[in-house]
């Protein structure tokens, strides 16, 4: 008998995972992959949003200011990449300067500190030069920012870990038989019992939902397609450029990403395949059609790769989070798309208020708030770093050469709480196969760490888990067939 079965390990699911081992308790993670990290969180646009675009008095409104608030400190404590760059929302026509006013206004109401409309153009363009020529104006949001959300959200799945969570992965929830405790938790590896149910499941959140409780909700899955562009772009704006609704339609963001690339995107195009992640020609259409709409002299070409999310966008464009009408003990955290990522760590904290005041849980003397990444040597010194290489041969050696990770960092991916067990959950560690040739010559190494530290057959190392296995067998396997 668990006390709280959390269903999904994307940002959500671990941010309350991560309060709750606040609290003595017996604590389950179910994900249906085998990472945390695999669903919308691994794929959006990485922006730590302000808080003026979502609408007055919502709970998005409010979930949105106070995770943007708390982000600064999170990334200190579980030690994640996160920059307070600030944003812009370009206006490019001096008709729609009202709309603008309406989103700083929204803003100010909404909490939103340091907002700003500039119509100095001089001052727009020493703050960014690139800004396309027709700017008008734009709204300046100082408190917005870039994060990365792999480690974000491995982040805090390992400090709850660390901190008595347990997580089960390829393990996927198929129903729910109502209890005198609580649940009976279905998946395809068994039944699980527990006292409450926090349903975090992403774009399969509303199916859950709707097993349990008569007042239906209906997700759509909306895609968005981005394109990655090399490092040598990543200084071509300074902020997040936002563009303002209107006429010239709704465009794309531009912005800076964390480790230094440039990200461009994304569409909003609403499908029915739950599993549809893959980027279509006319996704990436729109993306560099409208790529050049705010921001002028984008180097396209230096694109190195591109992907597509989804978003759990629900019907009434709000989050859902609530101990659901007539399923007592069962909490729904549904709908969390844009600006989810953000409000993740006060999504977190409101479930764990929610499931704390059904449980009445007594607090967990031991909690660890604090959380050590992976050692980046780049951040050394030259004699730091010799030191560490003295110590420890294997942060000499270089696995990925366009990133510069070596064999210390992929093994610590590995041996770390929730380590990495297929070459996605390396490269969302470490960065391995991120860079310009994008996995084209480290690839082979990184299977063979994987292959050395775990045991696991070559045959048997995945990408992302499943059946996305690289190797079907050796050349004398095949060779033998052929000649028999």
């Amino acid at each position: 008998m668990y006390d709280v079965i959390i269903i999904g390990a994307g940002v959500s699911g671990a941010a309350a995972a991560r309060e709750l081992s606040r609290y003595k308790g017996r604590i389950c993670v179910l994900e249906k992959e085998e990472d945390v990290c695999c669903g919308t969180s691994k794929a959006n646009s990485a922006i730590v949003h302000a808080g003026y675009d979502a609408p007055e008095g919502s709970l998005m409104a409010k979930l949105n200011v106070e995770g943007n608030r708390m982000m600064a400190e999170l990334s200190r404590e579980l030690d994640f990449p996160f920059r307070p760059c600030g944003s812009f929302v370009v206006c490019l026509d001096r008709e729609m300067l009202p709309d603008l006013q309406a989103l700083y206004e929204r803003g100010v109401r909404n909490g939103v500190p340091g907002l700003e409309i500039i119509t100095d153009k001089e001052r727009i363009r020493e703050m960014e030069p690139n800004l396309s020529d027709q700017t008008e104006a734009v709204l300046y949001a100082p408190t917005a920012g870039i994060v990365c959300p792999f480690l974000l959200n491995i982040a805090m799945a390992e400090n709850a870990c660390t901190n008595g969570v347990e997580f089960r992965f390829n393990t996927t929830v198929t129903g729910f038989t109502r209890t005198e405790e609580g649940w009976l938790v279905h998946t395809n590896k068994g039944d699980v019992e527990t006292r409450t149910v926090v349903n975090a499941a992403g774009v399969y959140a509303d199916e859950l939902h709707n097993m349990v409780c008569e007042e239906k909700i209906h997700i759509t899955p909306r895609r968005g397609d981005y394109c990655l562009l090399d490092k040598s772009a990543g200084a071509h704006v300074n902020r997040t450029i936002f563009a303002l609704p209107g006429k010239y339609g709704k465009g794309v963001l531009v912005s800076p990403t964390v480790h230094g690339n440039l990200i461009v995107g994304p569409t909003a195009i609403d499908i029915g395949d739950k599993e549809a992640t893959a980027t279509t020609r006319e996704g990436l259409d729109q993306v560099i059609q409208k790529a050049g709409m705010n921001v002028k002299d984008l180097p396209m070409r230096q694109v190195i790769t591109s992907f597509a999310g989804l978003r759990a966008h629900e019907d009434g464009h709000e989050f859902i989070i609530r101990e659901l009408p007539g399923a007592p003990g069962f909490v729904d955290c549904a709908g969390i798309e844009s600006p989810g990522l953000t409000s993740s760590p006060a999504i977190g904290k409101m479930v764990a208020e929610i499931v704390e005041g059904i449980l009445h849980l007594p607090e967990n003397p031991d909690f660890n708030g604090v959380r050590k990444g992976i050692l980046d040597p780049d951040t050394l010194s030259k004699e730091e770093r010799a030191a560490l290489i003295k110590e420890n041969p294997a942060y000499g050696n270089i696995i990925c050469r366009c990133e510069m990770v070596t064999e210390g960092e992929i093994l610590d991916a590995i041996h770390r709480p929730l380590g990495a067990r297929s070459l996605d959950g390396v490269k969302r560690r470490t960065r391995a196969g991120m860079g310009r040739c994008q996995a084209g010559f480290c690839t082979p190494r990184t299977m063979e760490l994987l292959h050395r530290e775990l045991g696991i057959p070559m045959t048997e190392i995945t990408k992302s888990g499943g059946e996305s296995r690289l190797l079907v067998g050796t050349s004398k396997d095949t060779l033998g067939k052929e000649d028999a």
